[in-house]
């Protein structure tokens, strides 16, 4: 077993140590996982939800110290933490509280005339033990909120926070003992890699992890040997398309706050822009105005904060390297000392697809921009690219605007806005390529922490069914006309065929 060092990134300033888990530590807590999941899964969705609003008015009351302390964890500015990590945790309990209900309830569906008088119905239950393996770039409101969605469904969870801001993970750990719930619903094991494959080898029934792709292809390769599910929401390199008739004082605004919020460090970042050759210099210009205005500190009057992770700043440093190298310019910053954990907001010119800085996840606060004269040359560049996760497009023309949406292959997109997707708990969030595998979020997202299970019932009045033994010849002519009757060719449903297909199955059966 290691120590994990709880240290303020702006600052350096050491709070403590923490001793990781060990792999034992790890089985024994699914094994307590396990036993608190043969009453939790029972527990009624109502009681569920009770747990979520007390665990929200917590939250409420003590979001600022919350906030604070996660904000000297990660390097992130005081309202940057509140807003994104607080406010939005808040927000998706609400909804939940709301609505959680109903998106678990059991759902009838229709049935085909053809297995009349049968009734068909949906029904959604609990998996199991969910695994949920979180990032540092959002510590808290990207553990919280999946433990959450799969708790409300019914599961319990253990939980790994990432290695990289560990005090967030006694935080969140703190959190829950503060709230009166049932023993063992929620568990927080701390650590590195190995504590990592160790809770996908003590085999949860789902595991829910956000992080880089490479860890995320890990997890999936090691989860397949016992076909575990799994959920992955991965890295990003969102591209903001601007349109020649786009509100350019407001997208210029978009594309400073979606690529510098969090130091650039968030997985929907305005990681690459591509502006339309007419309006180019314009944008270009009120995007170094802003962009020079930014204060830089921690962790209140400021804009930017401190990057999170020292082994990003060797990733975003190579990367602005290899495009000055090959002839990008930097309109602004570039230029990165060799200690201390923050780098100044950069705007590149002058970039190309042969670049890292517009292939690769950079996960930094730089802002590349291109030129493109068509709306089919920003489409091709948008999707040149192995990520799918949100994008943006900004124009005045809602058509237009829509018509370029849905060509892009992205999981998520805003119209004249950037990085929103995630904040509406309606919607369900993910991506495609190599983004990610699955959702989470609105229905479809609680509905994935469950098994659905589809019901057919019959009355059990009759004999036998007309599919069953023995076939016989009118089995086969009553097929026949109830095929060429319902689906032919010409044929019309209406009130007259059904009465005869009807008459003629209750005479033979």
């Amino acid at each position: 077993m290691g120590t994990l060092t709880l240290r303020n990134p702006a600052t350096g300033e050491v709070m403590g140590t923490l001793q990781e888990n060990s792999p034992e530590e790890v089985h024994k807590a699914m094994e307590r996982a396990r036993l608190a999941f043969g009453h939790w899964g029972s527990t009624p969705v109502s009681a569920r939800v009770h747990y979520l609003r007390n665990l929200r008015h917590y939250l409420v009351d003590h979001g600022e110290e919350l906030a604070k302390k996660i904000s000297e964890a990660t390097g992130k500015v005081a309202l940057e933490a509140y807003m994104t990590e607080i406010f939005v945790t808040a927000d998706t309990i609400h909804f939940y509280e709301k609505n959680a209900e109903r998106m678990l309830a059991p759902r009838k569906v229709p049935t085909p005339i053809a297995l009349s008088p049968k009734k068909s119905s949906i029904h959604y239950q609990p998996m199991g033990v969910v695994a949920v393996i979180s990032p540092w770039n959002y510590p808290f409101q990207l553990s919280v909120v999946p433990v959450l969605s799969a708790l409300i469904a019914g599961n319990t969870v253990i939980l790994k926070p990432s290695e990289i801001t560990p005090g967030v993970g006694v935080l969140i750990e703190e959190l829950f003992q503060a709230v009166p719930a049932p023993q063992h619903i929620v568990q927080v094991l701390h650590g590195g890699r190995q504590v990592g494959q160790a809770l996908v080898a003590a085999r949860p029934d789902k595991i829910f992890f956000t992080g880089s792709v490479a860890t995320g292809k890990k997890i999936m390769a090691q989860a397949a040997e016992h076909l575990i599910p799994v959920e992955l929401e991965l890295g990003g390199k969102d591209p903001m398309i601007v349109l020649e008739d786009a509100h350019l004082e407001r997208a210029a605004n978009g594309a400073v706050w979606g690529a510098f919020t969090n130091s650039g460090q968030v997985c929907m970042s305005v990681e690459r822009v591509y502006v339309h050759e007419r309006v180019y210099p314009e944008f270009l210009r009120l995007v170094k105005e802003k962009t020079a205005a930014l204060r830089h500190g921690f962790p209140d009057q400021a804009e930017v904060g401190s990057m999170t992770s020292p082994q990003q700043i060797g990733i975003v440093r190579q990367h602005v390297e290899e495009a000055l190298a090959k002839g990008a310019i930097a309109e602004l910053g570039g230029s990165f000392s060799e200690d201390g954990m923050f780098l100044p907001p950069t705007i590149l010119t002058g970039v190309t697809h042969e670049m890292k800085i517009m292939r690769e996840e950079t996960f930094g606060p730089i802002l590349p921009i291109m030129t493109f004269s068509t709306e089919e040359e920003a489409i091709r560049l948008a999707n040149d690219t192995p990520y799918g996760l949100n994008a943006s497009v900004w124009s005045q023309n809602k058509a237009k605007a829509k018509r370029v949406a849905l060509q892009l292959e992205s999981g998520n997109v805003c119209i004249n806005d950037v990085i929103i997707s995630f904040a509406n708990p309606n919607l369900p969030f993910g991506g495609v390529k190599q983004s990610g595998i699955g959702r989470y979020r609105g229905p479809e997202g609680l509905q994935a922490f469950t098994h659905a299970v589809s019901i057919i019932h019959d009355p059990g009045k009759k004999k036998r069914e007309i599919n069953w033994y023995p076939y016989t010849e009118e089995q086969q002519t009553l097929f026949v006309g109830l095929t060429k009757t319902l689906f032919g060719k010409g044929q019309t449903w209406n009130s007259r065929n059904l009465l005869a297909a009807w008459r003629e199955w209750k005479r033979l059966f």
